[in-house]
């Protein structure tokens, strides 16, 4: 059994007719595995994982054959129910910490709340271990740090201080949530190296959503690449990188900046993203694919095995290489 199971996942916002933001999304983790999911900006990343979580308020809308975590059906769950894994069996890691982390707290004092909500702790014994956490996070001067507001943190420091309260309740599956967006690249290497430590360490799942296709390479071990909230492409790292099966694959690891084409142009794809009302008929893809067959704008694909991957497409690439 995975740890996690998504099968169908649709999400709206608005009524039961609207066109969803998430769109029939089925993907897996299994225990100890990082599952990246990639995609600009507006493809339904975030939202997924929001879902998952119990995070979509109204207008929104959730529906799906499966939305699985550890076996237990987290539709049918009570709010009570859902408060009882969600922070502790499975935690998230959001893109800004400074609005993760309530301004008006110390940072010792949020992470002793998780460990005495959800792993009753006493209060020494939640100090005590909020102190560890935060050394285990690479936090110098840790018990110094713990009467510290948000506000007195750098951006680097209070991440820290977000992963370290998301692992505090020794999660199953940690979520990270474009981690290191809003930090420089000498941070924003650490982040990842710690979360990928502090993954295998705790042999937990890790999904991360990302823009960054070299974090990608270097860290997951599958990948989802979704486009205009359906997942278009699913499969191993390195080989959906190196013989990509889907054309918007292609695309984004073409954009790519490479230091051996020097000034050359970057590659790019025609068009934009169809918006809400603007969708096409059949492919999502095909008013801007440059491999484009008239069935691919009268009919939809199906997300179905390739050689290498599962890939939404009529005329996958690379079939030739098994």
């Amino acid at each position: 059994m995975s740890l996690l199971e998504i099968k169908n996942l649709n999400v709206r916002f608005g009524d039961a007719n609207a066109v969803p933001v998430v769109d029939g999304l089925d993907i897996t983790v299994e225990k100890g595995e990082v599952l990246a999911i990639v995609g600009e900006s507006g493809s339904g990343k975030s939202v997924t994982m929001m879902a998952l979580m119990g995070l979509i308020e109204h207008p929104g809308i959730v529906t799906a054959d499966a939305l699985n975590f550890d076996g237990k059906n987290m539709l049918k769950l009570s709010n009570r129910q859902r408060r009882q894994i969600v922070g502790k069996d499975l935690a998230m890691v959001f893109q800004d910490p400074m609005t993760a982390l309530n301004p008006s707290y110390t940072v010792g004092f949020q992470i002793e709340e998780v460990l005495r909500l959800h792993l009753k702790m006493s209060s020494k014994q939640a100090r005590k271990r909020a102190i560890e956490l935060l050394e285990k996070v690479e936090i110098p001067g840790a018990a110094s740090r713990m009467d510290a507001y948000p506000h007195q943190l750098s951006g680097g420091m209070s991440q820290r201080v977000a992963i370290a309260m998301a692992i505090a309740g020794e999660p199953k599956l940690l979520i990270a949530d474009e981690p290191t967006t809003a930090l420089d690249v000498t941070i924003q290497a650490q982040i990842m190296d710690l979360l990928l430590a502090l993954q295998k360490e705790q042999d937990m799942g890790l999904v991360l959503i990302t823009h960054d296709l070299a974090v990608v390479a270097e860290t997951a071990q599958r990948v989802c690449v979704m486009y205009a909230g359906q997942a278009v492409e699913v499969g191993q790292v390195p080989q959906l990188f190196d013989i990509p099966a889907h054309p918007y694959s292609e695309a984004l690891l073409k954009a790519i900046p490479e230091h051996s084409l020097g000034a050359a142009r970057l590659s790019t794809l025609p068009g934009i993203v169809p918006g809400r009302y603007d969708r096409p008929q059949g492919c999502l893809l095909s008013p801007r694919c440059p491999y484009v067959q008239d069935n691919c704008r009268t009919q939809r694909p199906t997300l179905d095995p390739k050689s290498n991957s599962l890939a939404r497409c009529f005329y996958p690439l690379n079939q030739e290489v098994a």
